[in-house]
């Protein structure tokens, strides 16, 4: 499977906020400055922006958020595209239901990329340190999925629904990506 192996904080100051791929172990401030774009631009160049540019900005930044590839989150807009209903909703769903994101979200891994490498625990590793440190680090962050019911101590969690968008704590506009790839 193909993943990206470049520099994750390159991603988040790219796009100006913390897109959660080291959350929870220091703040992205303390890690890196927000502000300042990767790379150096020429000071007689000013950027412009257009549609395109906006439209792009914000397929990246969602796509990067869920650390997919292009062709994958090509696949999931068509999927959702044909399926019925709201295509930015059924975008949205399809991402969060990904097995990836749900052991991200329950607490059993830290990042999206451990939660990769986590489909299941087996007895002797639900005591390794790592696994309880991410659990430790969920109760702090204390968030309600609705979707999803975990049960802690037995390290177990499951899909009870679909993801409601107003829960997600995400900032980024669906509309955006719908029109990106409508064109």
């Amino acid at each position: 499977m193909a993943r990206y192996l470049g520099p994750k904080l390159r991603l988040s100051r790219r796009e100006g906020e913390d897109l959660e791929h080291k959350s929870g172990l220091r703040p992205i401030e303390d890690k890196c400055r927000l502000k300042n774009r990767p790379g150096n631009p020429p000071k007689n160049i000013r950027s412009k922006s257009s549609d395109y540019l906006s439209h792009l900005r914000a397929k990246q930044k969602m796509r990067r958020y869920y650390s997919v590839l292009e062709r994958q989150f090509r696949n999931y807009y068509r999927k959702a595209a044909n399926s019925k209903g709201d295509t930015g909703v059924n975008l949205v769903n399809m991402l969060e239901c990904r097995l990836d994101n749900i052991v991200y979200r329950l607490g059993f891994a830290r990042t999206r990329a451990e939660a990769r490498q986590t489909v299941s625990l087996k007895e002797k590793v639900r005591e390794h340190q790592r696994v309880t440190d991410s659990i430790d680090l969920s109760d702090r962050r204390q968030q309600d999925f609705s979707w999803l019911e975990s049960d802690l101590n037995e390290r177990t969690g499951r899909l009870v629904g679909m993801p409601d968008r107003t829960s997600l704590g995400i900032s980024f506009d669906e509309g955006m990506v719908i029109e990106f790839y409508s064109k």
